[in-house]
């Protein structure tokens, strides 16, 4: 079943560029000269169009088939554990959670610090940093400036001074870590 609202469709799309040009589906059928079943079709996913029909359509949409295919999205939505890229140290344990986010504005992990553990100390940067604590309780030093977050409470900072965290839990410790933008 279609949703209205996606975007990742030929017919989607095409009703998207039809409403947004204020035409019904009859009055682009006319335009065309093709029947407004044909339309609706199209606009289901029902049927698929020559390439002259769809060069004809986007034409008199105000568009043609560069800019109609540019921005069609197709890259991978959800993410699962098996998608996941885990690298392991002494005391540590990344969770790269988005794989492709190198590409992204920004870079979503999970770290994991045993206790007593700390993140290795991040130079000044451009960007900002965002963490939740998922489990246990760190120290965020940034700079100067040092403060306790507990599971349960987020961290968020301008990247431009010296950064890391440090588990001061006795257990281990979880942190969502995101950068913006991703550092490599």
């Amino acid at each position: 079943m279609n949703n209205e609202n996606d975007n990742t469709t030929l017919g989607s799309k095409l009703r998207d560029l039809r409403r947004k040009n204020g035409l019904t589906q009859e009055e682009l059928a006319d335009r065309a000269e093709l029947s407004k079943g044909f339309i609706s079709q199209l606009e289901n996913d029902l049927t698929s169009p020559s390439i002259t029909t769809l060069i004809d359509i986007l034409t008199l949409l105000g568009s043609n088939l560069s800019a109609f295919f540019a921005d069609y999205d197709q890259s991978q939505l959800v993410f699962t554990p098996e998608d996941y890229f885990e690298k392991q140290y002494d005391d540590m344990t990344v969770h790269w959670i988005v794989p492709t986010a190198q590409k992204n504005a920004m870079e979503p992990i999970i770290t994991e610090l045993k206790k007593g553990a700390a993140t290795d100390e991040d130079f000044p940067h451009e960007g900002e940093e965002f963490g939740y604590v998922l489990q246990g309780k760190v120290k965020v030093v940034v700079g100067d400036r040092t403060a306790e977050a507990s599971a349960g409470d987020a961290f968020y900072f301008s990247s431009d001074k010296k950064h890391y965290i440090i588990n001061i839990y006795d257990g281990v410790s979880r942190v969502l870590w995101v950068s913006c933008p991703p550092s490599f």
